[in-house]
């Protein structure tokens, strides 16, 4: 098993290395940057149901982007997804179950990266290295130690990143961020993520074969290895830590980096408690079924966490959605499409009319195609990325040692717990590890 890349051994790779990637930057930049008749070639890494959702936004960006592979150990989801591309590709765009072949193929620009949560950074790296973009969806990392190798790749290798919490590239956010800022509700002081709604309960099935098709090596990828278990596979794969993070790392993250968002923090907190329990018969899964999380910040500030995924209900009418609590009032906001402000116990500015905001948004998409020509940071670039998923990995640690964590942010090292502190990485099967030097 490989332990991941220190800090200073990952900065520390060779001359060697740096020169090469420098010739990929340069020679990727060019062509997807500096040229605005060329369109943007694309690969896509997992190509399950969210890739679907992001080909639909691709597609409004036909005129400078195509995709020109598709790789997914399943190749039920390429052959589908082959059929689906519309304007931005055809059925004939080469696939693949290995994503090596789309990193070894100096025409493909960039790549969107939507593999179940393990395979995120192991493909990620590479990606960087090899002189492509990089979108990637959420959460960023596995383990917290992965976000601080992303931040560190992106800089090394000069390349655009965008992360899939696309909540920030949406009207609601950008209508919110200009009550936020114009200090009608005063200084935020707490914010509150809820994710309240009713996920349902697999039960056990036995081991089985793989599916046709179904390269079940490589999909287990960097994970332990086990025989096939229809639970674990797609859509379920959530439920397990070998694979996901659970409901705070795939749906909350949207609300958590909300919250982020909301209180306005540009670091990581110093202080984290949590608290969870399964009150309905747990099924099959490894995570609780209600969760309450809270983040303290060097200055005081807290930004609160809470998921309840056996009810039928929501919070405020939401089932995803904030509070931001100011120091003069208080805004009730969901990505669900409107925010509704109190202000001295009145109504204050509201906007939009409640309503689902569950695909990838198009201008987020837009932001990260339009920073490739620009070479400028996208608007959820790697370091807002890793601050709000950083939040999602603390929290898990905190609740699985049930430790008050204290968290150094200058060295991202917990101090008061030996174990939770290993939790920040973890061990990665080979071969399908981290790159040895990046």
């Amino acid at each position: 098993m490989s332990k991941i890349t220190s800090r200073r051994d990952f900065i520390g790779g060779s001359t060697a290395a740096v020169a090469g990637a420098l010739m990929v930057h340069h020679s990727s930049s060019a062509r997807a940057g500096n040229s605005p008749n060329d369109k943007i070639q694309l690969g896509l890494i997992g190509c399950g149901n969210i890739m679907r959702h992001h080909v639909q936004r691709l597609n409004q960006h036909a005129d400078r982007v195509v995709v020109t592979y598709l790789c997914d150990p399943d190749q039920r989801h390429t052959d589908s997804l082959a059929g689906a591309l519309g304007s931005v590709g055809g059925s004939k765009v080469p696939r693949t179950l290995d994503y090596q072949n789309v990193l070894d193929d100096k025409q493909v620009d960039a790549v969107l990266i939507g593999t179940p949560h393990h395979w995120h950074v192991p493909i990620a790296l590479p990606a960087l290295q090899a002189g492509k973009d990089v979108y990637l969806e959420k959460p960023a990392s596995h383990v917290f130690r992965e976000g601080r190798l992303l931040i560190d790749a992106v800089e090394k290798y000069g390349r655009v990143f965008q992360h899939g919490t696309q909540m920030r590239s949406s009207p609601v956010s950008q209508e919110a961020r200009k009550v936020l800022e114009s200090g009608i509700l005063g200084e935020i002081k707490i914010t509150k993520a809820w994710n309240v709604q009713n996920r349902g309960y697999a039960q056990p099935v036995p081991d089985s074969k793989a599916p046709a098709g179904v390269d079940y090596d490589r999909w287990l990828g960097p994970a332990p290895s086990r025989p096939f278990n229809e639970n674990r596979f797609h859509r379920n794969w959530r439920l397990f830590r070998d694979y996901g993070n659970g409901d705070f790392g795939d749906d909350g993250a949207h609300d958590v980096d909300m919250a982020a968002f909301g209180l306005g923090v540009d670091s990581l907190p110093v202080r984290i408690t949590a608290h969870g329990s399964n009150v309905m018969e747990p099924g099959y899964r490894e995570f609780p079924d209600n969760m309450n999380v809270s983040f303290e910040y060097a200055d005081g500030r807290v930004l609160i966490y809470e998921d309840r995924l056996f009810t039928p209900y929501g919070m405020h009418g939401y089932d995803s959605g904030n509070a931001f609590y100011g120091t003069k009032g208080y805004m009730i906001f969901t990505r669900r499409g409107t925010f509704r402000t109190y202000v001295g116990g009145e109504e204050g500015p509201a906007f939009g009319k409640a309503g689902r905001v569950g695909a990838p948004i198009s201008d987020h998409m837009a932001n990260w195609l339009d920073c490739i020509r620009s070479r400028e940071k996208t608007r959820v670039h790697e370091q807002i990325a890793h601050n709000t998923v950083g939040l999602i990995h603390l929290g898990e640690i905190a609740y699985r040692t049930k430790t008050v964590l204290e968290f150094d942010t200058e060295n991202e090292r917990i101090t008061n717990s030996d174990e939770a502190n290993a939790m920040l990485t973890k061990d990665y099967r080979e071969p399908y590890g981290l790159p040895e030097s990046v």
